[in-house]
């Protein structure tokens, strides 16, 4: 990928986006409904601070899944239900630049100890940069 990119030791992959966070989360949903995964939720946090009277930059969470990859993954270690389905976070910082965030499902390997499940992962890993980069076009 050819934007800014930074991985933090507990597994967060965070890229910089040059689209708005409305927009950006816009691609994502409809490239994700496209490649045949189901978005379950779209929450905009901003939106729901604003109801209580309160400001948060543009922030807006994708929940999605497929259960082709997910099931498998239970399966082997039910635990890995707590960290899927996936999730793409678009969020704003302070200083006006848009992040996606998500979780490296490498990380699943490690958190849960799963076995195995190396070529599913890897798989999985590609289809969401994949999506990504597709988005960021």
């Amino acid at each position: 990928m050819s934007n800014q990119s930074k991985l933090i030791n507990n597994g967060l992959v965070n890229l910089t986006c040059s689209h708005e966070v409305k927009a950006m989360t816009d691609r994502l949903e409809a490239l994700l409904v496209e490649k045949g995964f189901t978005v379950f939720s779209r929450i905009d946090h901003a939106a729901g601070a604003k109801k209580i009277g309160k400001y948060l930059r543009p922030t807006e969470l994708l929940i999605f899944g497929n259960p082709n990859s997910g099931t498998p993954l239970m399966q082997n270690i039910q635990t890995c239900a707590i960290d899927l389905p996936q999730k793409f976070l678009i969020w704003e910082d302070a200083t006006g630049k848009v992040w996606i965030s998500y979780n490296d499902p490498n990380y699943l390997i490690q958190r849960h100890s799963l076995t195995s499940c190396d070529e599913l992962i890897k798989k999985i890993e590609n289809s969401l940069k994949n999506i990504i980069e597709e988005a960021l076009k």
